[in-house]
């Protein structure tokens, strides 16, 4: 079973929504670089990327990807094999700026952790702040919180937010509550 979250029109208000608060709680935008975390969170980053310029003609220091597949704490225990790693792009110094890690989903907090984890081997950001499409309320195993968030959701364990409607969409059209079996353990889309 599936429930619609967040249909085109809802998405795209939700998006607008996000870059203005983007822009206006970031301080100053030439020593702001955005990071998607790599691969979902990269394609929320681009479709906030595409919007910015719209809003505001002050830009951001620049955009980039980061890969947190090295920084998982759960790569001893998968039982699948590892994953690929996907490219970090860091177009500029991150010593003394502030950093925006962008996310499709919150969920545990493993994952924010993991790229907080990553961002320091690359340097000692100023701030570092996390926007998320999707908050899942009530389900933290550490304590992560987002400072820019599309949409809370109270789930339920066994449901899963499901950005898109598959996982190599580009274009995020919607996104959907699915009802998993008790076999998928319900995890979401990012962690």
């Amino acid at each position: 079973m599936r429930r619609l979250l967040l249909n085109d029109v809802q998405l795209a208000l939700t998006f607008d929504r996000l870059c203005l608060e983007l822009l206006s709680g970031s301080g100053t935008l030439s020593n702001t670089l955005i990071l998607g975390l790599q691969p979902r969170g990269y394609r929320i980053m681009n479709r906030i990327r595409s919007r910015i310029s719209s809003f505001s003609q002050e830009s951001f220091m620049g955009y980039g990807s980061l890969d947190l597949t090295f920084h998982r704490d759960d790569l001893r225990h998968r039982k699948s094999p590892l994953p690929t790693p996907l490219k970090t792009d860091l177009p500029f110094d991150i010593e003394r700026k502030s950093v925006i890690l962008v996310d499709d989903v919150l969920f545990t907090g493993r994952s924010a952790r993991a790229a907080l984890e990553a961002l320091w081997t690359y340097g000692r950001p100023y701030k570092v702040e996390l926007l998320v499409l999707i908050d899942r309320l009530y389900s933290r195993h550490v304590p992560i919180e987002a400072d820019y968030v599309g949409r809370s959701v109270n789930v339920l364990d066994h449901e899963r937010v499901q950005v898109g409607q598959h996982e190599k969409d580009e274009e995020i059209k919607e996104v959907w509550l699915r009802t998993c079996g008790t076999h998928e353990g319900g995890t979401s889309s990012v962690e």
